[in-house]
């Protein structure tokens, strides 16, 4: 029987091994660079994501500062603001209820992990002397060598390189330490601590409080905002204003 050359040619049309194997490596080859180009998208949104997040917790912190800073309240016989080169504590009503109390708040810089910290403490509310002096040797001791108990009442903030404090006294910047703390004499009036009517406390407005405290921060090059950032507080009852 005789099988014509145009059959032949039907039967053998198809794909060879090595095209098939060709044909298999270049699909790979565009799956492999896909598969970057979408895993390269992934990482950038990332690491927009993490640095959008630090920028928030940054600016989180500078206004937890600022309300601090405003909640200040004066209690003669303590310091309200104390800054010793390391740490900067003070004395001030909370932000939910003024009756229940006062608390003492601290801020310092710390080493974590070979990485420095912006971080802010908080003391339980007081309502006795007793129990605002405990707080604030308490908050003196956390500035220096933090113990476990302590780091529980501790948030955690921005990473931070360096800072420097000065205040605003006799129209002019000054490093804390040299700065005037001497306080008026006499308290005007009075106001409890709580709701315990014994444990009336006279307030000063102003007595130890500078007429500005201003934050020089120097942030890590490879955070969301590098550099020295500079941020100035003016007491809320100070005419006018400074800056």
């Amino acid at each position: 029987m005789a099988i014509s050359v145009t059959s032949l040619r039907l039967r053998n049309a198809g794909f060879t091994l090595i095209e098939l194997l060709v044909a298999i490596g270049v699909m790979a080859l565009m799956a492999g660079l896909t598969w970057r180009g979408l895993d390269g998208i992934a990482r950038t949104q990332e690491r927009v994501q993490a640095r959008a997040d630090k920028l928030l917790t940054l600016q989180a912190g500078l206004a937890q500062w600022t309300s601090d800073l405003d909640a200040i309240q004066q209690i003669p016989g303590f310091d309200s603001m104390d800054w010793d080169g390391r740490a900067l504590r003070l004395t001030r009503h909370t932000s939910t209820d003024l009756g229940s109390g006062l608390i003492v708040v601290a801020w310092v810089r710390r080493d974590i992990a070979g990485t420095g910290h912006w971080i802010r403490w908080q003391s339980p509310p007081v309502v006795s002397r007793e129990q605002l002096q405990a707080a604030w040797a308490r908050a003196a001791q956390w500035g220096q060598n933090p113990s476990e108990a302590d780091k529980r009442l501790e948030v955690v903030l921005t990473a931070l390189q360096e800072w420097r404090i000065f205040y605003f006294r006799g129209d002019a910047w000054s490093n804390p330490l040299s700065s005037d703390s001497a306080a008026p004499p006499g308290p005007r009036f009075g106001v409890g601590l709580g709701n315990n009517p014994t444990a009336a406390l006279p307030i000063a407005p102003g007595a130890t409080v500078p007429d500005g405290v201003r934050i020089v921060l120097t942030l890590p090059p490879d955070g969301p905002v590098g550099g020295t950032l500079t941020r100035d507080w003016i007491r809320p009852t100070l005419g006018g204003g400074k800056s």
